[in-house]
């Protein structure tokens, strides 16, 4: 079953134009890919830390100029035609510790503020925000796909980030928390029709065979 092209798909080829001249500069600089993705990590990390603090805004800011500079090293790694599974795990494993920090921010936040119903719909949110991925790849390790639901991890950048520079975190995460998980189960049902069209295919097959 092929799925459509993801926001993440449609903006890769919107910002094609401007991404590419970047990521060749990069190149130039001696800088590699898997560089890149530590020093997106690192700007998270910063982001999160401002976060955590309660500094929203500021943590907004620095969490949209990580994401940006994330952005890159797949541009670089194409660029050099030096594209690889390793490449494309690291980049993988990077995202899902950028989620973690930055949800981790929120945690600590909203426990210094006791505000309970913050830490609930950030543990919500973080649950929501792996599963998406969990699926996904495992979905693909069976031989199914699952590039589908509303809310994939740039659709999530785009609803934390703002909300955070407009200092809303609690809205952020509860939005996060509700969405995330939708698109969760969005991706095991999408797998779920997939898994029962291989299990007809595999008894027509059979009984073709007998």
């Amino acid at each position: 079953m092929n799925s459509k092209p993801t926001f993440t798909d449609r903006l890769r080829l919107l910002f094609k134009g401007i991404l590419d001249p970047i990521g060749a500069f990069l190149n130039r600089t001696g800088l590699t890919p898997n560089a890149i993705t530590l020093l997106g990590l690192v700007g998270t990390s910063i982001g999160a830390y401002m976060i955590s603090q309660g500094k929203m805004t500021t943590g907004g800011i620095v969490l949209l100029l990580s994401v940006l500079v994330d952005a890159l090293d797949g541009t670089m790694a194409r660029l050099r035609g030096e594209s690889s599974d390793f490449g494309g795990f690291v980049d993988s494993v990077s995202d899902r510790y950028a989620e973690f920090i930055t949800f981790g921010g929120l945690l600590y936040y909203f426990l210094s503020q006791e505000n309970y119903s913050g830490v609930v719909v950030t543990f919500a949110a973080t649950a929501g925000s792996v599963l998406v991925s969990y699926v996904k790849a495992r979905a693909e390790g069976l031989g199914f796909t699952a590039k589908v639901g509303i809310l994939t991890r740039v659709e999530r950048y785009f609803v934390l980030i703002p909300l955070l520079i407009f200092n809303q975190p609690f809205l952020a995460a509860a939005v996060i928390a509700v969405l995330g998980n939708i698109t969760a189960i969005q991706r095991i049902l999408y797998v779920r029709v997939q898994g029962h069209e291989r299990m007809r295919k595999a008894r027509e097959n059979k009984e073709y065979l007998h």
